[in-house]
């Protein structure tokens, strides 16, 4: 087997195991639902309007609903539909799945992308500064810090930024991700901008320890080193180790693991958005499970799904291309 087929082997097995870890998520997630004590008629129609239906109109509300229909017909009928591209109907918003979450998705976006940065940049320099000089001042800093944001909830940072910048010094705006009474067309990517600040710097701040303190036994590692040891007795500043071997050494695992961090991003983003009443994909979600509309949180649910397995997906690939060894064992397995 030439060094090329072995990649693309491994390339298809890693593409294989994300498909099927697609389809048993959309099945957990199915089976969640059905299992769910939440009533979809009582929950969107009351109790009350209800009561005063006729056995018709009820009939047609769980028809609707898909109330009275086995749940291994709707979740095979659901599959045969997203196979072909539709995701069906949201039976809240009343559209087509597809474009409710990419409408949400694209308010979203901004707020994801620039929390994965800030995250990865932040947590990768702060596990630099503390891994150089292990028990140093700064070590016990970052460390302590890491492990105070770690066991952290989500919610509570986003509530605390929320009361100091926006309540507090009246920094920025209290939520939403455009402002309140200009119309659509009217909106800037300024405003855009300056709304989506805050919500990403506290979903940033929940994905920086586990980066900061991966990056610091990494940079630990290396630098009680035989070959950093040997360097600083050829002379080498200490600027020039951390420069010359410690990013060369440690840049990779800190990629991979940013890749992988992708599912405490979109997590953490769930709460965030609850917060700061951002309307974005994670608040679509919960009010899709509140609201038992299932065809849209079982779009939602594989659309970030495959979201987080192309980031996990990227980094096993991009491991196995640059080690063989791991590449190899994986199509051993």
């Amino acid at each position: 087997m030439t060094q090329k087929t072995g990649k693309l082997k491994f390339i298809g097995k890693q593409a294989v195991r994300m498909a099927v870890l697609l389809f048993l998520a959309s099945v957990f997630a199915f089976a969640l639902l059905t299992v769910s004590p939440v009533d979809p008629l009582q929950t969107n129609v009351g109790q009350t309007a209800l009561g005063s239906m006729s056995p018709e109109q009820i009939e047609k509300l769980k028809a609707y609903w898909g109330a009275g229909v086995p749940p291994v017909k709707r979740y095979l009928s659901w599959a045969a539909a997203f196979i072909r591209g539709d995701m069906g109907i949201s039976l809240l918003y009343r559209r087509p799945v597809a474009a409710v979450i990419a409408e949400k998705l694209a308010n979203s976006a901004l707020l994801l992308f620039s929390a994965w940065l800030i995250s990865g940049a932040l947590g990768f320099l702060m596990g630099i500064l503390a891994g150089k000089r292990r028990g140093g001042l700064a070590d016990r800093i970052v460390t302590g810090v890491s492990l105070v944001i770690a066991g952290t909830p989500a919610f509570w940072i986003g509530m605390v930024f929320l009361m100091i910048f926006a309540v507090q010094l009246k920094l920025f705006p209290i939520g939403l991700s455009v402002p309140i009474g200009v119309a659509a067309d009217e909106v800037t990517l300024a405003d855009r901008l300056y709304h989506a600040v805050l919500p990403a710097a506290a979903l940033s701040v929940t994905g920086i320890s586990q980066i900061a303190l991966h990056t610091r036994e990494k940079m630990i590692e290396v630098m009680e080193s035989d070959y950093v040891l040997f360097a600083r007795a050829r002379g080498e500043s200490e600027t020039a180790v951390i420069l010359r071997h410690g990013l060369r050494n440690i840049l990779l695992p800190a990629m991979t693991l940013q890749l992988s961090s992708v599912s405490e991003i979109i997590g953490g983003s769930v709460l965030i958005e609850q917060v700061f009443s951002y309307p974005g994909l994670g608040q679509a979600a919960v009010t899709a499970g509140l609201g038992a509309d299932v065809p849209l949180l079982l779009g939602i649910t594989v659309i970030t799904a495959a979201i987080v397995f192309l980031g996990n997906m990227t980094a096993n690939i991009l491991y196995g291309v640059v080690d063989p060894r791991i590449r190899e064992g994986a199509m051993r397995g």
